[in-house]
């Protein structure tokens, strides 16, 4: 028996991650990408994902930052990713460039004889945003060609959890919420009983939000989105 913790799009939110990671019952750590952008410590994030060996794949930021590239991200955020990954660059060195260049974009894995398949966007492409409400019309397309029982995707910064011929996992956002709850998200699987719990955890806003006012480009902005959770 094993407790997978599932996170997503961290964002450079050392303290969020930090809390998730003291606080979250689990045996071994699956990350579905964004470990930078947007947050005031991106190479911490790095750092501690790499330390506790978790199986990463690569977001749609991590392949900006790697290789210099657009994001492709909404155009609501894009004045906010593009500002902020020059800070990214400016705070990270050539091993956590390096890190982010190797990230696979897709992985499959098997845990206590439950196979699970991991992307950041989609299997398709880590730009592509998957909501539940399009999952009827979609798994079909998204899983087709996947031998799995459960398909875990971040991207979104929304969580939730579909189940039907396959089950979706989508943890939210650990650094960027966008759901209205400014918490930290995550979600646990029990592999014995093979239920799948989404977890909020509170951990110190005012000090991230401190480091962003103190370090950061478009401090206000950076700050009143993590203050209202979208």
């Amino acid at each position: 028996m094993a407790r997978i913790l599932f996170i997503s799009d961290i964002h450079g939110n050392h303290d969020a991650l930090h809390a998730i990671l003291e606080e979250a019952r689990y045996d071994e750590v699956i990350c579905l990408g964004d470990l930078v952008d947007y947050g005031p410590e991106p190479a911490e994030c790095i750092d501690t994902v790499r330390s506790i060996g978790a199986a990463t794949v690569r977001g749609n930021h991590d392949n900006a930052v790697a290789y210099k590239v657009d994001c492709g991200c909404s155009y609501e955020y894009k004045h906010l990713s593009e500002a902020t990954r020059e800070y990214t660059w400016a705070s990270i060195g050539e091993e956590e460039v390096a890190y982010l260049k190797g990230l696979p974009v897709f992985v499959e894995k098997e845990v206590d004889g439950i196979k699970i398949a991991m992307a950041h966007g989609s299997s398709e492409s880590f730009f592509d945003y998957v909501y539940p409400e399009a999952l009827d019309e979609r798994i079909d397309d998204l899983a087709g060609g996947l031998r799995c029982e459960f398909l875990a995707l971040g991207h979104t910064h929304r969580p939730y959890m579909w189940k039907q011929k396959i089950t979706v996992l989508n943890p939210g956002s650990v650094g960027q919420p966008r759901d209205g709850d400014i918490r930290a998200s995550c979600i646990v699987l029990d592999t014995k009983s093979r239920e799948a719990r989404l977890i909020r955890i509170k951990y110190d806003l005012e000090a991230v939000c401190m480091k962003v006012r103190d370090k950061m480009p478009y401090s206000r902005e950076l700050i009143a989105i993590l203050k209202r959770g979208y």
